[in-house]
């Protein structure tokens, strides 16, 4: 099998959630680099991503392919290629989190009762904006409880992709947005084949940021922890 892209998540897969790269790991992308081309597939904004990797040169998808940036090596930046913006109606978004709330009980919560970004995602957080750490890691450290919910919450938001987020939320992306989606734009604009793609992400379980890839026809690689992230990927090196 020829790979010609080898694209990835940043959290739980390269480092500890809002982490630094471990120098172990950047020694391994740099490898990987010399093989074929890197591309990051993450959640969150392009330069949040860029500055965690400690501004490994890559390119990356941000925003689940909301947000497209380039390294550009004469400068050791990144360059935004496109940074799409939704619209959101909060009214709207509003009322079906208040519906949500009084449905299974989570009218309780500390600051707001839902985060709008600038991007036009949107976080439903269950124990509010303003929650306690400790509160929510201990609301649902096995997802158990936003599992046995997410159909509703997917049912309430038709036009948003929704996942099971952090420790205690949902985010929402405009619709069609999510990973498949982005790195499959990237590929067609490319001509890469999805035969010569090998995605590597740790959220691949339902509800996770990475499931729409793991479930479509790209080659996937699971990892459960970032610090097996050299024996994962040894086969490719």
């Amino acid at each position: 099998m020829e790979i010609k892209l080898i694209a990835m998540d940043l959290d739980g897969t390269l480092t500890q959630h809002k982490s630094p790269l471990s120098e172990e790991n950047r020694a391994v992308l740099r490898r990987l680099s010399k093989k074929c081309k890197l591309l990051m597939v993450g959640a969150g904004m392009c330069r949040r991503i860029f500055e965690q990797l400690g501004r490994f040169p890559i390119d990356i998808l941000g925003n689940y392919g909301m947000q497209y940036a380039e390294y550009d090596e004469e400068s050791g930046d990144i360059k935004t290629v496109f940074n799409e913006v939704r619209a959101v109606d909060r009214e709207s978004v509003a009322r079906r989190v208040a519906k949500l709330r009084e449905k299974f009980g989570f009218t309780d919560y500390r600051g707001e009762c839902v985060e709008y970004h600038s991007s036009g995602c949107v976080t439903f957080p269950i124990l509010g904006t303003a929650a306690l750490i400790e509160d929510k890691l201990a609301f649902d450290p096995d997802r158990k409880k936003r599992r046995a919910i997410y159909e509703d919450v997917k049912r309430a938001f038709p036009d948003y992709t929704v996942f099971i987020g952090g420790s205690s939320s949902f985010d929402m992306a405009p619709f069609p947005f999510d990973k498949a989606y982005a790195l499959g734009k990237y590929c067609d604009e490319r001509g890469i084949k999805h035969s010569e793609v090998v995605y590597i992400g740790d959220d691949y379980g339902t509800g996770g940021n990475d499931e729409s890839v793991y479930k479509s026809d790209f080659n996937y690689l699971k990892i459960d922890d970032y610090k097996d992230f050299p024996c994962v990927v040894k086969e490719l090196l």
